[in-house]
């Protein structure tokens, strides 16, 4: 029987391995498929930049999940591995068309309900939602609702933050990070799984990709991170028996400023009455109007989700009507302080 610690450690040590190995291949293939990021109006790029860069994660990635599936010795949680990994080969597919063509934004919103309604169907389900001052929410029907709304904000969520170098796989590399914390906490080996595959392959990627990036995740890399933090949080039974900690509260938190940064934009875009029009206003592009280079910001938006994460980590440990408290504060702090500077834009 083979060890499934030992299975997740060697398999995160071969998609570290794998991406970098994998890197130059990416570039040739981008080049030579014209998967390319040209400076426009809305990219802050000079010069262009292959994209579709997640795949030299991504496949390791999906190749450790089905192997992790077929040899784990557990059946809920190989099965669910397994059809994580078909799903995530599908994002990669519609990442990699959207990278190649550039998709008008409605189209990028069928084929995310799509993926999410495949995940609704494959078991991964929002049923609960945490409730920090007694027992939790229980869904019911509208489960199904709550599901594909979950899965397209952090689809959302991952691709609007990801507008700066390394910003996208850094918060990655955090956010994985509390969830594996908590994910070891309650021996959930799906949880401590799918966490250190993104942990080892967003490591290995963040090399070539922070400022000055050799090359950008794309719509490919993009969409599969958010597709597998969403599925963490929604794994239902196969992960959470007994485990309350988990439900949806905790990657909030862990996730607060991407999801900060994408309520902004649906409000901004709001007022501007299209809700599909992309912009250069979100956090990160106003503190380069600010003056703040790109290496600075990464390194502040990592220091901000680092304290996020810490006060999710502290949801499983702690008190949860304290830690809310806190949490619902620090929210309210950084909405604060993020409309101040971009209404300052603004005046300019």
């Amino acid at each position: 029987m083979i060890n499934i610690y030992l299975l997740i450690v060697l398999e995160a040590i071969v998609i570290y391995l794998a991406t970098h190995l994998l890197f130059p291949l990416n570039l040739k293939f981008s080049n030579k498929l014209k998967l390319i990021a040209y400076p426009n109006e809305r990219r802050i790029n000079k010069k262009p930049i292959p994209e579709a860069g997640g795949l030299c994660f991504a496949l390791p990635i999906l190749i450790a999940q089905a192997t992790f599936g077929i040899f784990s010795g557990n059946t809920e949680i190989g099965k669910m591995l397994l059809e994580l990994a078909g799903v995530g080969f599908l994002a990669l597919l519609f990442g990699l068309w959207d990278d190649r063509y550039e998709s008008r934004a409605r189209y990028k919103l069928i084929w995310q309900i799509c993926l999410a309604v495949i995940m609704y169907l494959s078991g991964y389900k929002v049923l609960y939602l945490t409730n920090p001052f007694g027992s939790e929410f229980v869904l019911g029907w509208l489960a199904f609702p709550a599901t594909i709304f979950w899965y397209l904000l952090m689809f959302n969520a991952i691709n609007f933050i990801d507008g700066l170098d390394g910003l996208a796989c850094g918060i990655t590399i955090i956010v994985c990070a509390v969830l594996l914390t908590i994910g070891i906490k309650d021996n959930n080996q799906l949880v401590i799984a799918i966490s250190s595959f993104l942990i080892a392959g967003n490591l290995a990627f963040l090399h070539y990709n922070f400022y000055p990036a050799k090359i950008f995740l794309g719509e490919t890399g993009a969409l599969f991170i958010g597709l597998n933090i969403a599925a963490i949080s929604t794994a239902t039974t196969a992960q959470y028996k007994g485990i309350t900690s988990m439900t949806l509260m905790v990657p909030i938190a862990a996730m607060a400023l991407p999801l900060i940064d994408i309520i902004l934009a649906v409000f901004r875009r709001l007022r501007l009455g299209n809700i599909f029009q992309a912009d250069k206003k979100h956090i990160h592009h106003t503190m380069l109007e600010f003056g703040f280079s790109q290496r600075s910001i990464a390194i502040i938006v990592y220091f901000v989700t680092l304290m996020f994460g810490l006060i999710a980590i502290g949801f499983s440990f702690s008190s949860k009507k304290v830690l809310f408290t806190l949490l619902l504060g620090l929210f309210a702090f950084i909405v604060i302080i993020a409309y101040l500077l971009m209404r300052q834009e603004r005046k300019k």
